[in-house]
């Protein structure tokens, strides 16, 4: 499966907003912290940290380019978790991991991160179905020329709306999001303005 066809089918409904100039910069600040390759766990334990690996890489597999797994997301989302989200959030989180990892027991009679990769994909599958089901009704619609507060809410809300949405964001701000997937530069390197047209045959 594509790696599109998997952001398709796992992160539609994970609306990624207009973000806040505050919220924008804690995200780079974020992925600072994780692009030396020294980084230490500060929130996640080692066995959530291998589960939000496992369950990244589902979301966003790696294909021609790298994926969730090599542009580190975990760690992103640990960043976050120690250093932007309230306690309560951040407890939310770590309840949401322990729920994906009990619902694993109670179907295959092992940990998320003993089942299959079949497995896996299977809960993570039937979570999103049950998560767009609720999405069905009306929404809330952000219109693109609203300003969002101070400090948004990309943290709150159900586990798997705000799993999918800080995979998204920790991926595509992430090096290799940014320039290898998108193909994107931060500054480019020139301008070349319009491209020359064809003369037109009388």
């Amino acid at each position: 499966m594509q790696r599109r066809d998997v952001l398709r089918l796992l992160a539609v409904g994970a609306t990624i907003p207009v973000l806040p100039p505050s919220l924008l910069a804690h995200l780079r600040e974020a992925q600072d912290q994780v692009s030396g390759g020294n980084y230490t766990l500060r929130t996640l334990s080692p066995s959530q940290n291998t589960q939000v690996v496992i369950m990244t890489d589902l979301i966003i597999p790696e294909t021609d380019t790298p994926g969730a797994k090599g542009a580190k997301v975990n760690e992103f989302i640990d960043v976050v978790l120690t250093d932007w989200a309230h306690d309560d959030e951040r407890q939310a989180f770590l309840k949401g991991l322990a729920d994906v990892d009990q619902q694993s027991k109670d179907l295959f009679g092992k940990g998320f991160v003993d089942a299959s990769p079949e497995q896996q994909a299977t809960l993570l599958r039937s979570i999103d179905d049950a998560a767009m089901a609720k999405h069905q009704g009306p929404r809330a619609v952000r219109h693109g020329n609203t300003i969002p507060s101070e400090r948004d809410h990309q943290l709150q809300g159900p586990f798997w709306d705000v799993f999918k949405g800080i995979t998204v964001y920790g991926y595509y701000t992430s090096e290799i999001g940014f320039s290898k997937e998108l193909g994107l530069e931060i500054m480019p390197g020139a301008y070349h303005g319009c491209a020359p047209l064809a003369e037109r045959k009388a």
